[in-house]
This record gives C-alpha cells, structure tokens and sequence, in this order.
C-alpha cells in the first residue's frame, strides 16, 4: 500500500533540519534499501531554501507508517511541525531527468 507524506517544518528550523539531515538521509537510505521508498524530496520555500518533505512510501498498512514516523529523526527532532499522510495509489513512478 502507498502512502504520501506531507511534512512542512517548524519556523526558523532550517539550521536544525541541516543539523539533523545526516540521520534522516541514512534512515531514507536504509528504507529505500528495502523497497519502502517511491520518491521523496525536500520542499523549498520562494527563496529555494528546504521547509518540509514530500515522500511517497510502501508500507503495508498505516501502522508502518507511524512505526517509520517515530523512527524519523525530523520527527525526533521536531523539525517537522507538521505531517499529513494520506493512502496513495501509485501509476507512474519515473526517474526525474
């Protein structure tokens, strides 16, 4: 089952977001190892700075989302502020060019 997440950060996160990065990206390394990551990417705000996450994910249930959740280090870390998900039936999935 697909799921895509919506997270904005919190005002003024931007240097905590880059500060944390690091475990994020070696936690969405490690997920997409498994086959649960789709596509995911940062939002940018007016000025191209990061402000949130956009992923698309496979996890069999909603439960493997909050369990991946709770294991986020935006999360942890309160980058994110906040999160919608939403099931998601995935068409296409392209390589961006």
């Amino acid at each position: 089952m697909q799921f895509v997440i919506h997270a904005h950060d919190g005002e003024n996160m931007l240097e905590t977001r880059m500060c944390v990065r690091q475990k994020h990206l070696e936690n969405i390394t490690q997920l997409n190892e498994e086959g649960r990551v789709i596509c995911a990417g940062g939002i940018l705000d007016s000025e191209g700075k990061l402000c949130g996450s956009v992923l698309v994910m496979d996890f069999e249930d909603r439960a493997g989302v909050d369990a991946y959740l709770e294991s986020e280090p935006y999360v942890k870390e309160k980058v994110w502020e906040t999160i919608t998900v939403e099931p998601m039936n995935v068409v296409f999935a392209n390589k961006v060019k």
